[in-house]
This record gives structure tokens, sequence and C-alpha cells, in this order.
């Protein structure tokens, strides 16, 4: 069966390996290779849109990050606007403890999502899975706007995978 342009598969299988790739905005994630750490937290963003948006019906989120010595990301922060011109934190992931802060996710605003914070806590701890973005001397910036339908089902697809691929990797070591 051949597929129109606009028919495109959420998920395809083939191989004895099972490779998969999902379709997500311009075309196909292969998830045999490393993914980047932008394209991960941005379909965890995806994924908890309605966590964070709370029902409101157009808004944009950014995810701002900078990054640490190593060349990991040290610290994130995700805001929201849902007027234009105003912004609200809503959450930050510190990977060091500062006097201000702690390590680890922290809501802020009113604003939670249990599944944001645990998809963060993974990533952030498991960066090496990932292709981390290349440190330019600045801090990184994803800005994000209403998903699609299409676009949310990829991202939640994408999310599921990569945290299954992430604790299969982390349970053997947990045996140890």
């Amino acid at each position: 069966m051949t597929q129109g342009h606009d028919e495109r598969p959420s998920v395809t299988r083939s191989g004895p390996g099972v490779e998969r790739a999902l379709y997500f905005e311009s075309g196909f994630i292969d998830m045999s290779k490393h993914q980047s750490l932008d394209q991960i937290l941005e379909s965890a963003v995806v994924a908890s849109w309605a966590d964070l948006m709370r029902g409101v019906q157009t808004g944009l989120i950014h995810i701002e990050y900078s990054f640490a010595p190593s060349g990991t990301l040290d610290s994130l922060q995700v805001w929201l606007s849902t007027t234009r011109g105003h912004w609200l934190l809503a959450c930050s992931y510190w990977m060091s403890a500062a006097t201000f802060h702690g390590t680890g996710v922290y809501f802020e605003n009113g604003y939670e999502s249990e599944d944001l914070a645990h998809i963060l806590e993974l990533v952030m701890q498991q960066q090496n899975a990932f292709t981390v973005p290349l440190n330019l001397g600045r801090q990184g910036l994803l800005q994000i706007p209403k998903p699609s339908e299409e676009e949310s089902v990829a991202a939640a697809a994408l999310v599921k995978e990569v945290l299954y691929r992430l604790d299969s990797v982390l349970a053997p070591s947990a045996l140890a």
C-alpha cells in the first residue's frame, strides 16, 4: 500500500533488530542512533503540554539551558507564555546545587507535572545517552509553539521509547 503525502506513519518497524522510526515535524527519527537532547526535551514538553498550559488554547513555551564546563547541560528552565510578551517560569532543573537552589527539578508559579519531572530527571541524569547540543558559549533556547495532534502523538511515542531505552539501560546497573 502506498501512502500519500499527508499519510505519514507514526511508527514503522523493519529488520531483525526492529529499528524504529517516528515521524516528528519534518522527518523520521531513527531510534537506533543517539537522539538529540534538544529533540527529547522538546518532545517532553510537547508530551506534557496539557499539564503546563492548563487548558489554555494558545501559547508558547521556551526551554532555556546553560552548559557546564564539561559541555553537558548544567541547568534548564521551562518558560510559558499565554499572553504575548508575558512569561512565567514553570520549572527549573539544576544539575548542581548553589546558594539559591538545590539539585533536581523545581516547579514554580503553581505549575506541576509529575510526568515532565520524571522525564527531566532521567534525561538530565543520562545526558550521555543523547547528542548534546554544541556549546557555542551562550545559553541554548528552544521555542515550542502549540503542537498539532500529530506532533503530540509523535512526541508521546518518542518520550515513551526513550524512557523505555533509559529504563532498560539503568535496570541492569541497579541490580549490580
